[in-house]
């Protein structure tokens, strides 16, 4: 793996305000709001008008959210590369 590769699985931090992991996937765990879980572009019911989530360190956060960790692989370098990157993902999974 060249130097670049492995620098883009690095962890990152997540960007504040971005929100692209609250609406590009779908999550099929229940989400305080969404009993049944959200559809794949949908907004979740937590991600606030700043888009942040409302309840990043709450006990009730769903687990497949909390397992959740940034990379530029995922995450790009901007929201806009981020929702792409994710539907990508979305679309290869389902």
């Amino acid at each position: 793996m060249s130097r670049s590769e492995s620098k883009n699985t690095e962890m990152m931090q997540c960007r504040a305000g971005c929100g692209a992991c609250c609406i590009a996937p779908s999550i099929t765990s229940s989400i305080p709001g969404m009993p049944a879980g959200k559809l794949a572009g949908v907004h979740c019911v937590q991600l606030d008008d700043s888009y942040n989530c409302k309840i990043f360190d709450a006990p009730d956060r769903p687990a497949v959210c909390a397992a959740f960790q940034a990379n530029l692989d995922v995450c790009g370098t901007s929201k806009e590369q981020a929702m792409v990157l994710i539907a990508r993902l979305e679309m290869l999974t389902n």
